[in-house]
């Protein structure tokens, strides 16, 4: 009887030690599985956010332009204003904002195009710059991994590059491509109570924060060896780490891009586990079959306690998603909405030139009659004279929708700037309701610049109007011209009511019109259009000072060599 009860004993005994170490084996898969699901699912949720965005990059009017033009040397210039929220000071490390740390362009061969000043496109070096370039065009978005010093000797750096094709509008062929270097969005914390942790291996380089000395050298030592071995990959494989036991997992992060291959790298510590076994080993084979059901029942309770986390985490990441696809939807439409805004700008114009040409033609035509009594002649005169305004209003904004489209061009030829500001000076000074002002002009006889003659007098006359209306009676206006280098700098200044600071970023805002411009006639789209038309010549137009009863603005042309013009014909 004894025999039979000890043989039952230790039978029963090593029936219960092998069921606690499956069980814990299979406690220990399915915390590594459910861990990593959570990060791949937070890793596309996050790729799918940047490739959306840039998408959006690529599209920008400005850029495609410069491209199309072979303008490369406005491409920098033009793409910083309309990439100016990618590099925002939001950028910080452990933020979800999504910005960028770097961004260039390559050309139509995958060449890395150069850049004269990079201050503001985020800090590379030679090397660093080099690796963007890609041995053939992409056609479609390549995702790559960027390894950098940290700077502390030990831990590595791995950015992320989004290089996104452009395509012609005119041929569908790729002419460039936009690369964008994020933050890799591996340096994380343990996930949950798994103790899981997330790095990038590229190029025999590793980043894995927390790990350093022995077991980082141990683990660059096993990736370089399991990595050449396509077996292993997605398959958690034991290692050691200095004298700790570790599941590793490796798999591709761009398995199919023309940039080198980088891995995903998932460390699961198992001392912890380890540990458990030993003290449930211990306890069955001291206190028995006893013990051994109360540790059935504490394994139950903790793996129901290690669920709650992952059921949260699986809600989080559902909740992610709808906020996503939410995210993506509201683009779609906002971008859809632009669309339509502008395609209504440009029929609305369209469709209002012929009705107010015909109110026009008919209230001249009441203006003919000799019948016609003096008060309502002078109401009839007022009426044209709107129509007037409405005409020019309507050209505006026909010539803003072309601008916004990219499609308005340049036929560029010498320009005689000095002839145009004594024109547009003698019409304002025959304007009526004067205000007997004093004008000086510095001006060259002859200042030839590089434009077109007509939108050239589009801008001085934007400018010059300005300076009359805001000025006072009495007051002075100012017109001078200056060669600098390869450029022409003309100022246009008057005395008058400064504009407050507070409005001055604003003054160049399409219909932003401040409250000292409630009496005075416009319709604000003045100095929006004459900055687009100056940068479309490839100069500006700012603002130098506004203050103490002095207004001043400056306007720059390129300078027109002996009828040679090289200069881009769209923006």
């Amino acid at each position: 009887m004894m025999l039979v009860v000890a043989t039952l004993t230790v039978a029963g005994l090593a029936v219960a030690q092998r069921h606690s170490v499956n069980e814990a084996e299979r406690e220990l898969q399915r915390d590594f599985r459910v861990a990593l699901e959570a990060a791949n699912a937070a890793r596309e949720t996050r790729a799918a956010a940047l490739q959306q965005r840039c998408l959006v990059l690529v599209q920008k009017a400005r850029i495609h332009a410069a491209l199309e033009d072979d303008a490369l040397d406005l491409l920098y210039p033009n793409a910083r204003d309309e990439l100016l929220d990618l590099m925002a000071a939001g950028n910080r490390r452990g933020t979800t904002a999504l910005h960028a740390k770097f961004w260039r362009f390559l050309d139509q061969r995958g060449g890395l195009i150069p850049v004269v000043n990079a201050s503001d496109l985020g800090a590379l070096t030679e090397a660093e710059a080099a690796q963007l370039a890609l041995k053939q065009s992409p056609v479609a978005p390549q995702v790559g991994y960027l390894p950098r010093a940290s700077g502390n000797g030990s831990d590595e750096i791995m950015d992320q590059i989004i290089t996104t094709p452009i395509f012609s509008t005119a041929t569908g062929r790729p002419i460039a491509a936009l690369a964008v270097g994020f933050d890799s969005g591996v340096n994380l914390p343990a996930l949950g109570e798994t103790g899981v942790r997330l790095g990038i291996w590229a190029d025999g380089r590793l980043q894995l924060p927390g790990y350093g000395g022995k077991a980082r050298d141990d683990l660059r030592r096993d990736l370089t060896r399991l990595v050449g071995n396509p077996a292993q990959q997605g398959l958690p494989v034991p290692v050691a780490l200095a004298g700790t036991a570790y599941l590793l997992l490796f798999q591709p992060l761009n398995a199919d891009s023309l940039y080198p291959t980088a891995y995903e790298v998932c460390l699961y510590p198992l001392a912890a586990t380890q540990e458990r076994q030993r003290q449930l080993r211990w306890q069955i084979l001291v206190l028995g079959s006893l013990f051994c059901l109360a540790g059935l029942a504490a394994s139950h309770l903790a793996a129901t306690r290690l669920a709650k986390p992952v059921e949260k985490l699986a809600a989080d990441s559902a909740q992610n998603i709808v906020r996503r696809d939410q995210a993506e939807t509201a683009l779609e439409l906002t971008q859809a909405e632009l669309q339509r805004a502008a395609r209504f700008s440009s029929d609305a114009s369209h469709q209002l030139k012929t009705p107010i040409a015909v109110f026009r033609a008919g209230l001249e035509e009441l203006l003919s009659r000799p019948d016609l009594p003096e008060p309502a002649r002078e109401e009839l005169m007022t009426l044209v004279n709107q129509t007037y305004r409405l005409t020019s209003m309507i050209e505006d904004l026909l010539l803003l929708s072309r601008l916004d489209e990219g499609r308005q061009k340049i036929a560029f030829g010498a320009v005689d700037l000095g002839h145009l500001v004594a024109g547009w000076l003698d019409d304002l000074s025959v304007l009526p309701q004067g205000l007997d002002l004093t004008i000086t002009i510095d001006v060259p006889a002859t200042v030839l610049v590089a434009g077109e003659r007509r939108y050239v007098s589009l801008i001085l006359q934007n400018l010059l109007e300005n300076a009359r209306k805001y000025n006072r009676p009495g007051g002075r206006l100012h017109v001078s011209a200056r060669s600098e280098g390869e450029r022409v700098i003309l100022t246009v200044g008057n005395t008058g009511t400064p504009i407050p600071p507070n409005i001055q970023p604003h003054i160049f805002n399409r219909f932003h019109r401040g409250a000292a411009a409630e009496d005075i006639p416009g319709h604000g789209l003045g100095l929006n259009l004459a900055r687009l038309l100056a940068r479309l010549h490839g100069g500006d137009v700012r603002l130098l000072t506004s203050a103490d009863d002095w207004t001043e603005f400056a306007v720059t042309f390129r300078l027109a060599k002996d009828g040679q013009i090289s200069v881009p014909s769209a923006l």
